[in-house]
């Protein structure tokens, strides 16, 4: 389960540094697709706030149930704070896209706090919260926290090798780009 988790946080590392190379575009006053940039935030909105975050939300939860002796539950609230802010960015994207006017300030200040908060979540779990898992948890624990996780694991709808229409654009751009 933590190699999968750590698995997809190279596939978001992959997209931040896209949305980070379109902030700087945008900073310095180049135009970007936007097509692209929705389509990664809807990507982490769809598959990393709907699979892989209630994935880690299990396996952290059965930790602090079975193994953590009261710890606090920290995992979980900075999940929440990273829907708020992808749901902030997606809102402006989809005004742009809607051709309303955004400040092209506010836009870059989404884009940096949206990056931002990411990378210092994933950064966290990387140093602090997967390697006290695999420490703590036996194979017993991991085998019943797989069968918790059951409902939440759904296959990832961009970074897989078969033919998927979603995210078109975005996956020709990525392979364009490597």
């Amino acid at each position: 389960m933590l190699k999968r988790l750590s698995h997809d946080h190279k596939h978001i590392a992959v997209l931040l540094n896209v949305l980070k190379n379109k902030q700087m575009k945008l900073s310095e006053g180049e135009a970007i697709n936007f097509i692209v940039v929705r389509d990664i935030v809807e990507y982490m909105q769809g598959y990393a706030e709907r699979c892989h975050h209630p994935v880690e939300d299990i396996i952290y939860a059965y930790y602090l149930a079975h193994k953590a002796n009261g710890a606090m539950d920290k995992l979980s609230a900075e999940h929440e704070v990273v829907i708020q802010v992808s749901a902030a960015l997606m809102n402006t994207l989809n005004l742009i896209l809607s051709d309303i006017v955004v400040a092209r300030e506010k836009l870059i200040a989404d884009f940096a706090e949206y990056v931002e908060l990411q990378e210092r979540h994933m950064q966290m779990e990387e140093r602090e919260i997967f390697p006290l898992l695999a420490k703590s948890l036996t194979e017993q624990d991991w085998q019943v926290i797989e069968k918790e996780c059951q409902d939440s694991l759904i296959d990832d709808p961009l970074f897989l090798d078969r033919e998927q229409q979603e995210f078109d654009e975005l996956r020709s751009y990525l392979n364009s780009s490597e």
